[in-house]
């Protein structure tokens, strides 16, 4: 009977460590993850997550040894293609699946992979110039040719339809125009966290969304309480402000005269005084003027007749 190599059974007693201890448990799945991307996204994630890559078969041993429930690492083994397990003593599920869903990132398409979406490639210029680039996009489905100095896609076309084969030819070429349909990251396939798992799709939350209801909500329950005359320190400046304006309102419908209404009156009888000059035509302003005219002359004349006859009296 062999024996299990040395570096198997550290690995085992790490795994065990870490699932016997504090905080949460979870299974990422990392197949198809480039090495530099895979080493680029630990890293980002290093300061809030501990990932430690072993076979299934060690992550089953581990599990049994921290005395782990067998079914429910199964259920995190669902859609796993290589597994890895995750810990955190310092997120919560939801907390680590947000952050796992930040390396979720495209590439390039290889030879036989299948198209994730129907991939669609829309009309106008690109930023090669005239060469057997041309022939090369025509050769794979892409109609191209030269406009105006640059090689520019004819017309929009779907070159591969969701589930199909991708070619390796289609895949370089779809990379020089920045194409990367194939998704990879580190996909967080459940997690367990205070004796409850967390499938995958329980962690993923709307959050625009939850925003949108919970700010509508306490719109709603503002203006409820306003309604039905609830003071409280968000409803009392509301309330106050209202009760102002309708017993301005109410004040200036009355015709009661006080310091608050006063100029409103002013600037009403003003209104309508321009608003009736503006009625009338030229000559009836200029009577006007003349009637106001004669009558400061008229009074003028009365002031320099009194002020004889004190005169003469004297």
């Amino acid at each position: 009977m062999s024996k299990a190599a040395p570096w198997k059974k550290d690995r085992v007693s790490e795994l065990a460590e870490i699932l016997s201890g504090d905080g949460i448990v979870g299974i990422v799945d990392i197949g198809g993850v480039p090495a530099s991307n895979m080493l680029d996204m630990r890293s980002s994630l290093r300061e809030q997550m501990t990932m430690t890559m072993a076979k299934k078969t060690l992550i089953k041993l581990a599990w049994e040894q921290a005395g782990r429930s067998e079914e429910e690492l199964e259920q995190l083994f669902e859609g796993a293609i290589q597994p890895c397990v995750v810990h955190s003593d310092s997120l919560n599920a939801f907390e680590l699946f947000a952050e796992l869903e930040k390396t979720r990132q495209g590439r390039a398409a290889k030879a036989g992979e299948l198209a994730p979406i129907d991939i669609v490639i829309e009309s106008g210029p690109t930023e090669f110039g005239p060469g057997p680039i041309v022939g090369e996009f025509n050769a794979v489905g892409i109609p191209a040719k030269i406009d105006r100095g640059k090689v520019a896609i004819q017309k929009t076309i779907t070159v591969v339809n969701e589930g199909e084969v991708i070619t390796g030819d289609l895949g370089i070429m779809l990379s020089k125009l920045g194409i990367t349909p194939i998704e990879i990251g580190l996909i967080l396939t459940g997690a367990i966290e205070g004796g409850f798992l967390f499938p995958a799709s329980s962690l993923r939350l709307d959050t625009d969304g939850f925003r949108n209801d919970v700010l509508t909500a306490a719109s709603g329950a503002f203006n409820l309480a306003c309604n039905a005359r609830w003071f409280s320190t968000a409803t009392t400046p509301t309330l106050l402000s209202k009760a102002s304006s309708e017993a301005m309102a109410v004040a200036i419908e009355a015709g009661v005269v006080n310091d608050d209404t006063a100029s409103i009156f002013i600037a009403r009888a003003n209104a309508h005084a321009m608003a009736i000059a503006g009625q009338l035509d030229s000559s009836a302003l200029d009577n006007a003027d003349a009637a106001a005219s004669d009558a400061a002359d008229s009074d003028n004349g009365a002031e320099a007749s009194a002020e004889k006859e004190e005169g003469e009296e004297e």
